[in-house]
């Protein structure tokens, strides 16, 4: 079981993310959130998810890519940290990543797959994990980050993108 990670294990733009998550096992969350989440995208159409609620905002495809390369960023992150590593890593510019990216001229189910598959490889990683393995740091945008803080950071993010979704992209 990972725990919820305490004040100081993890930047403070990330308490938002980690105090989005709910109480109970992180894991069997970020699993139900993955069925969902896949559900709710893929049940799209690519016009749907095309669409920006404003000038300069993300489709919902550029989202939800966001999303996934956010996903892969904390579980390598994650990773490189459980094992020791030492080396500090850099931020990311997520809006750079998004500008760079191919997420809209991809279909809608072809990034919800992606999603749930990433997703899957972020579960076996969290499952493996030792409760010793979870309390490991590391530095990553110049912050001290816990491996179980990046665990509910993920989760969080997520949830922090559905709730933007629920505002400004569903009438």
């Amino acid at each position: 079981m990972i725990n919820k990670p305490q004040p100081g294990e993890y930047a403070p733009y990330a308490a938002g993310y980690v105090n989005k998550v709910p109480n109970g096992p992180v894991l069997e969350i970020l699993d139900y959130l993955k069925d969902s989440t896949y559900n709710f995208f893929a049940r799209m159409t690519d016009e749907q998810a095309d669409y920006a609620y404003a000038e300069g905002k993300w489709t919902l495809k550029e989202v939800l890519g966001h999303m996934i390369d956010t996903e892969r960023v904390f579980a390598f992150r994650a990773l490189c940290f459980s094992r020791g590593e030492q080396q500090h890593f850099p931020g990311f510019d997520q809006e750079q990543y998004v500008q760079n990216s191919t997420f809209d001229s991809r279909t809608i189910q072809d990034l919800a797959l992606e999603f749930k598959v990433v997703r899957e490889s972020s579960l076996f990683l969290y499952r493996s994990l030792t409760e010793e393995q979870s309390l490991l740091k590391g530095t990553a945008s110049n912050y001290s980050t816990s491996v179980r803080a990046l665990v509910y950071m993920t989760a969080g993010h997520e949830l922090y993108h559905l709730d933007l979704i629920k505002e400004n992209y569903i009438k």
